[in-house]
């Protein structure tokens, strides 16, 4: 789980940090509305993976005869914390609460930890995959049927365009000025796409107790493969007759489709480092993986350090040639800008490069046995 989490984090640290965002390879980059990319992967992994982990943690502690009280405490303090980095990300550096932005990365998954909490300590498997079609069918009936006005007042139900969706409105609703500054009627972290998002988390907790369960770790990697291969062509399915694969909205069709991809690409991982009866197959995969294995253990630093490098650079102004000055980053970037390279491969290799500090660090924290924990 370790690697596979290194393996995401690596993954986004390589799509956030290019050098120019006007030239991007494909599928380096989010697709625009419909439809999905590499990089789209990114997001419902993070979620799946949140799943596993909270299976496995709230299933020790039960073993250990905690209290269930206790443990929605713990979770919902996480979530809370995880909430607050988020939002003091989205503050640097202008820390103008204003305008701040309110939804973003980790605060969609502070919400879905928390939602997902009393869920999870309380319902069994098969309640929570209730639970789930329950959500999706909630989200689909407002989606697709309740009218609502756009940004332009103009009224329609199950329009599913930028800003004039169920979900958009809502989000305008409640968090009017303080949406994605790129867009301003809607936003991609919103309140009620963070249903769909949920049950991409709860998917990952059916996947951790499924794991837990005494079986054969061969049979379970076949499993989860099934599993996954179902996933994608409920997926597909639901992308003609239902609505379209799409991030921005966690449609039901990207919902599934991506679960699926979380389980084939889990299962190749846990295959690989836990379930393969060679013992030196496994510890060569180990080996060639360790690289994840040390991004996975300080997932969530690195995301925000990240973040706040990518920030600084951004808007950091130093002196440039005349009178204009120019952000830290672009100055950083204007020798491989300058290197005889396509536009694109410049960009991706200062996503490589960046990639390449933020390993150091966690490589160094690694050494330390240095493991930041919320």
């Amino acid at each position: 789980m370790d690697a596979f989490r290194g393996f995401t984090i690596a993954a986004m640290l390589l799509v956030n940090n290019p050098g120019d965002w006007d030239h991007l390879y494909s599928q380096l980059a989010h697709a625009k509305w419909n439809g999905w990319t590499f990089t789209d992967w990114i997001f419902p992994f993070f979620l799946f993976i949140g799943g596993i982990s909270m299976a496995f943690s709230l299933g020790r502690q039960a073993d250990a005869g905690a209290d269930k009280g206790a443990l929605l405490h713990k979770l919902f303090k996480r979530a809370a914390l995880i909430f607050l980095i988020g939002l003091l990300l989205n503050l640097f550096p202008q820390f103008d609460l204003s305008t701040v932005r309110i939804p973003g990365v980790l605060q969609r998954i502070a919400l879905c930890t928390a939602l997902a909490a009393p869920l999870v300590v309380y319902f069994t498997w098969r309640q929570l995959i209730a639970w789930i079609v329950g959500l999706l069918a909630f989200y689909s009936a407002a989606m697709l049927l309740v009218p609502v006005p756009d940004a332009h007042g103009v009224v329609g139900a199950g329009v599913l365009e930028p800003g004039r969706d169920f979900g958009s409105w809502l989000d305008r609703q409640f968090l009017g000025g303080h949406m994605w500054a790129a867009a301003r009627t809607w936003d991609p972290e919103g309140l009620f796409t963070t249903i769909p998002a949920l049950c991409s988390q709860l998917i990952g907790v059916l996947t951790g107790r499924w794991l837990l369960a005494p079986r054969n770790k061969a049979g379970q990697t076949v499993w989860m493969q099934l599993a996954g291969l179902a996933f994608l062509l409920a997926g597909a399915m639901l992308d003609v007759v239902l609505m379209p694969i799409n991030k921005c909205l966690w449609s039901v069709s990207y919902c599934l489709l991506m679960s699926g991809w979380a389980l084939l690409m889990f299962s190749v991982f846990y295959w690989l480092l836990d379930a393969n009866p060679s013992r030196w197959l496994r510890a060569r995969a180990q080996s060639a993986m360790l690289f994840f294995t040390i991004y996975g253990m300080n997932a969530l630093f690195l995301f925000a350090l990240s973040g706040l490098v990518a920030k600084t650079l951004m808007f950091t102004q130093v002196a440039g040639t005349g009178d204009a000055p120019r952000s830290l980053g672009a100055v950083l970037y204007a020798p491989l800008e300058a290197l005889p390279l396509q536009p694109e491969a410049a960009s991706l290799l200062h996503a490589l490069l960046f990639n390449a500090a933020m390993f150091a660090i966690a490589w160094f924290m690694w050494r330390r046995r240095w493991f930041v924990k919320v």
